[in-house]
């Protein structure tokens, strides 16, 4: 986990899910925590649901 994340302790499913969502968006490897099947799982869930549905933030250079 990078320095600018919330510590993997207070996260909920929905922000692991957010967080592979925002990590597809962004371009970036899939990063699932490997201390926590559950979290990984959401993550991984929310990294597939971003590769296939588009970040609803526009991209102000293509804007």
């Amino acid at each position: 986990m990078d320095n600018n994340s919330i510590p993997s302790t207070l996260m909920t499913d929905e922000d692991w899910i957010d967080k592979g969502k925002a990590d597809a968006w962004d371009g970036k490897p899939r990063d699932s925590p490997e201390h926590d099947s559950r979290a990984a799982s959401m993550y991984d869930l929310g990294y597939c649901e971003g590769e296939i549905r588009r970040s609803p933030v526009v991209n102000r250079k293509t804007a």
